[in-house]
Formats: structure tokens, C-alpha cells, sequence
């Protein structure tokens, strides 16, 4: 008896041929497939279709447009599969072409090495028909309101809309709320397409948990959770992350359980920064070396190793409002992950104040004084701006004149 694996990726492959053309999945006897699979398969236009079975398309390529995820996905997935990177951005588009990334998360000999063995990026809707499956990797950002802002996805799923066809998979990768694919993408894809969801179009969803600027976790050995639409889409999403992940893959029960599983993620770690941030605040008052504390606290085997400090960028600091949004619709305030939020978000005025403090303790005058800030990204060894807390210490500082 056939592998599982092996039988579903035959099924996915013979669909769209011959008497199972346009058929279910389901409806392709397995004696079919083991019949011909004993007979020496996969050989010729089946062998060919399962050799290039995942054609993939992935959007998102933009470096402010989330091109921490979609190029480094683009770049692995190309090793093995037949890959377009498609970005709205033009100028994006053109570096990367040239072997080029600004994000810095591809070395230019890594880049130009998968443009040479095939992958292609693109700016042009017109490349985007030829593909089966679609992965989505565009931002989640929140508006000034710190409500959701699901533009970008909901653009990308539009325009998606109107080019996929049968048996086609959309996998989104963008952090959002549980339930946003399913409630919020899918009815749009439905829309623009003129089809029906899980009959002739399937969805899969697959948290991004790249670190920018780590060049240790990198994207193939972090363990990548995976969700389906249904049970099969969802063991076939879990075989392709699964081709290019050493870390292995994780199957969750449902697509709102993995939307859930990465919202918490980040939440959690900006409820502990914002504990020992707080910490910071309380001992200061006292006179107390927060650092010293720390590490005091760091000798019992059980007490979590974080450090106070700035949150900023484009995921921890804006993923949590996204739970936060999702909870209030439903009735109930989250205190905990607000309350981390605002203490987060006061660091910048407290590093500023106390920066202001020592400049008084030293004898200097406030408004002669010149201060130098080495390092404006959002963390260390990555060229992003976006959401950069520094900025808060900035406008703190030229407000004491």
C-alpha cells in the first residue's frame, strides 16, 4: 500500500488529466493510483506534472511590504520548485534582479545563484496565471487608531482573486487574527474568482516566524506550524513547508488554531518584555541596577531570561493589537495585553527622561546640549525603520528644547 504522502501528491497531480479531469479529490480511487504507481510511475505526463506539482507564486517581495518573509521563502522554495516572486514595486522588483536585497536577509551571491537556477520575480499580474499555488506574505499593519489595517492582505487576495482557477491553494502567511483568513480573505477570493471555496479552491494558512537579522534561526530551522482548509490541503500545505524546513513542520487542527498559535507568540513576549520593562520604571525610583537584579533572578532554573529595552518594528509591537481587536469584537477587553502595550510603548519617554536626568546630575544645561543616538532601525543588524521606537526618544528629547 502506497504512503499517505505519496498517494495524495498522485491525486493532486492526476486531477486536472484525463478521466479525473475536474474532479475531487476524493472521487480518484487509491487502486487507481497503486495500480499505476506498481507499473514503474511516476513516468511521463504524470511523472512531469509531479516533478514541477508545486508551481509557486509568492507576493510580497517589497522591503516595506514584508520582504523579510516572501524572499527568503522565494529563495528556498526555488531550490526545489518551479517559483515567481511577484511585488507591486517596480524599483523592488529591478534590484532584486539584479541580485540586489536591501533587507539584507539574502546575500547577493545566494540571490543571484537562485536567479540563475530559475526563480523569477515580477511586477507583472500577466505572470501570475501559470501558477497553482499561491503564498501571501504581505504586512499586517495597524492604523493610527491601533485597529487592524488588513489593506494589504485584503488588496492581495483581490487581485489573487481574479487569477486563480481550479484546485488552485492560496497559503497566507501574514500575521493576523483568528479567523481573519476564513472570515476576511476567503469571501473575497470567492468573489473575484467565481468559485467555491473547498469545491474548487482551496486556503492554507502558515504563520511567517522569520527574526530579521538573525543569521543563526534562519527560515529553514525554525519549525514551521502549517493549517489546511481541509484534512488533505491540510497534509499537503504540511508536505510543501515540509520539503524545505530542517526544523520540521507542526500540523495544527485548524487554520484559526495556527492564525491563533502566532498571535499569541508574539503577544506573549510583549507581555514579558513589558513586565521587566516595567521593573526598569519601579527600580529606578528605588536605586536599584535593574541589570543586577536580573541576574540575581537569573540563577533559579525556572525565571525567564528578558531584558528591558525598546519594542518596536513591524511584529511585536503591532501583532498583539491584532488578538486585542479580535477579543473586544467578542466581548471581552485583554487587559493584560493592552496594559503590556502601553508600558512598552512608554519606554521611549523614560529612556528620554532619564536621559535628561543624568545630563542634569553631570551639571549640563538641557538646552545647549547635544546628545548622539548610535542606531536608529528597530532592532540590531537590520535595516528596518518601520515602527522604530528611537524616534519616540527623539521627539522626547527636542521637546525639552
Amino acid at each position: 500500500m502506497l504512503d499517505p504522502t505519496i498517494l495524495l501528491e498522485l491525486k493532486t497531480a492526476i486531477m486536472p488529466y484525463g478521466k479525473y479531469k475536474n474532479r475531487k479529490l476524493i472521487e480518484i480511487p487509491t487502486y487507481y493510483l497503486e495500480w499505476h504507481y506498481s507499473k514503474g510511475f511516476p513516468k511521463g505526463k504524470l511523472g512531469m506534472q509531479l516533478h514541477t506539482l508545486y508551481e509557486i507564486r509568492i507576493n510580497g517581495l517589497d522591503e516595506l511590504l514584508e520582504g523579510y518573509v516572501g524572499l527568503p521563502l522565494a529563495v528556498e522554495f526555488s531550490k526545489k520548485y518551479s517559483v515567481l516572486g511577484f511585488d507591486i514595486s517596480i524599483p523592488r522588483v529591478n534590484e532584486l534582479n539584479k541580485g540586489i536585497d536591501s533587507t539584507l536577509e539574502i546575500s547577493e551571491p545566494d540571490l543571484k545563484n537562485a536567479l540563475q537556477k530559475g526563480l523569477k520575480i515580477s511586477s507583472n499580474t500577466e505572470d501570475l496565471k501559470d501558477y497553482n499555488i499561491y503564498i501571501v506574505t504581505v504586512p499586517t499593519p495597524v492604523d493610527d487608531s491601533k485597529k487592524p489595517d488588513l489593506m494589504p492582505l485584503l488588496k492581495a487576495s483581490e487581485m489573487l482573486g481574479k487569477v486563480i482557477k481550479k484546485n488552485d491553494i492560496v497559503i497566507y502567511e501574514s500575521t493576523t487574527y483568528p479567523g481573519c483568513t476564513e472570515e476576511d480573505c476567503v469571501p473575497i477570493l470567492e468573489k473575484e474568482s467565481g468559485l467555491e471555496y473547498n469545491k474548487d479552491f482551496y486556503v492554507g494558512y502558515s504563520p511567517e516566524r522569520i527574526n530579521p537579522g538573525d543569521k543563526v534561526n534562519t527560515l529553514t530551522k525554525i519549525k514551521k506550524v502549517t493549517s489546511g482548509s481541509t484534512p488533505e490541503i491540510a497534509t499537503l500545505v504540511d508536505n510543501l513547508y515540509g520539503s524545505i524546513i530542517e526544523a520540521g513542520t507542526f500540523k495544527a487542527s485548524s487554520i484559526k488554531v495556527a492564525e491563533a498559535s502566532k498571535a499569541i507568540e508574539n503577544a506573549q513576549r510583549d507581555v514579558n518584555i513589558s513586565f521587566v520593562n516595567e521593573l526598569a520604571i519601579i527600580f529606578e525610583k528605588l536605586d536599584i541596577d535593574t541589570n543586577d537584579v536580573l541576574a540575581a533572578a537569573g540563577t533559579k532554573w525556572n525565571f525567564l531570561n528578558f531584558k528591558p529595552g525598546l519594542v518596536g518594528g513591524h511584529c511585536i509591537s503591532v501583532d498583539p493589537y491584532y488578538l486585542a481587536y479580535k477579543s473586544e469584537k467578542k466581548g471581552y477587553l485583554p487587559n493584560v495585553i493592552l496594559s503590556g502595550r502601553r508600558v512598552n510603548d512608554y519606554m521611549g519617554q523614560f529612556i528620554a527622561n532619564k536621559v535628561i536626568k543624568l545630563l542634569i546630575n553631570k551639571g549640563n544645561t538641557i538646552k545647549d546640549a547635544k546628545v548622539l543616538i548610535l542606531g536608529f532601525t528597530f532592532k540590531e543588524n537590520c535595516p528596518d525603520i518601520r515602527n522604530t521606537k528611537i524616534i519616540d526618544i527623539y521627539h522626547e528629547l527636542i521637546d525639552f528644547g
